[in-house]
């Protein structure tokens, strides 16, 4: 179980570096526009914002690669579920606020992970 946990955390970590290029690097591109559902215009007015949203998304990502390297198994549990919990609430905002599918495509996957970092950890 440990290593099912081990890989969904490091798939969330790595979904959150995926999300910090799209909002970092390619808002205004079409990989970005196309992910966003956003018009050239409206992507170009909020470029700033987006970018600081990337760095979050890869604060994040530090996060949860931070708990899989850490070398004392009881912090790195901890870092694990802060950083998920992180990413869950991130993700229930952003669902009520902005789309629904982030309920699906952030939020319900860092949630699955953190149950079977719990698991693991019983």
């Amino acid at each position: 179980m440990d290593i099912v946990a081990a890989v969904l955390v490091a798939l969330i970590a790595l979904e959150h570096v995926y999300i910090l290029v799209l909002e970092m690097f390619l808002w205004t591109k079409p990989a970005g526009l196309k992910a966003f559902g956003m018009k050239p215009l409206q992507a170009e007015a909020t470029r700033t914002l987006a970018a600081n949203q990337g760095l979050y998304n890869g604060f994040l990502a530090a996060g949860l690669f931070w708990s899989l390297l850490h070398p004392s198994p009881d912090f790195a549990f901890q870092l694990k579920l802060f950083f998920l919990g992180c990413v869950v609430v991130a993700g229930l905002y952003g669902s009520a606020t902005a789309s629904r599918k982030i309920l699906y495509i952030q939020a319900l996957p860092a949630f699955v992970a953190l149950l079977s970092v719990l698991l693991a950890g019983l």
